[in-house]
């Protein structure tokens, strides 16, 4: 094991992380607060895109964008491999279809939200904040879920080729 593998299994495991967790949340807490009535939903989305922001998810989501360009880098020679291939694949769908889709799709909607004032809101304004976040907001989540997963399907894959480079 040298450090090319080691900081590649680092990768496919924070690559896994963020996929797992993007994957979990489309599985239970969407179909779970999509139960609740407008406030409810929106104070529970409110709480948990709070939450979310700690050092933990940071470092998952953050990891992934610096070692996946890292490791990419690393299997650079003047023979391309396959696992180069791979890697600049995962990253780049990682780097648009992931942190690009989160950071212009979801962030914005997850400021609003969060700048919203829901104890001060009508009923109408609470339905009509709801109506501009949920459906917009899975639609993203449920890219860069997708996206996620096939760039973590391309990291495992660049795991198990063989290369001849020695390091």
């Amino acid at each position: 094991m040298n450090i090319h593998n080691l900081i590649l299994w680092a990768t496919a495991t924070l690559t896994a992380l963020i996929a797992g967790l993007f994957y979990a949340w489309s599985c239970s807490v969407v179909p779970g607060i999509a139960r609740l009535s407008d406030t409810q939903y929106l104070s529970s989305f409110q709480m948990m895109n709070r939450a979310i922001l700690n050092p933990v998810f940071f470092m998952s989501f953050m990891g992934t964008l610096i070692l996946l360009p890292v490791c990419t880098f690393m299997q650079y020679s003047q023979s391309v491999s396959l696992r180069f291939w791979l890697l600049l694949a995962a990253t780049i769908l990682y780097v648009f279809g992931v942190f690009g889709v989160t950071m212009l799709g979801n962030v914005p909607l997850n400021n609003a939200l969060d700048a919203f004032n829901i104890p001060a809101a009508s009923p109408a304004e609470l339905a009509a904040m709801r109506l501009r976040l949920e459906g917009p907001w899975n639609s993203l989540n449920t890219i860069r879920t997708l996206v996620n997963i096939l760039s973590l399907m391309l990291v495992i894959a660049a795991c198990m080729v063989h290369t001849e480079k020695a390091s």
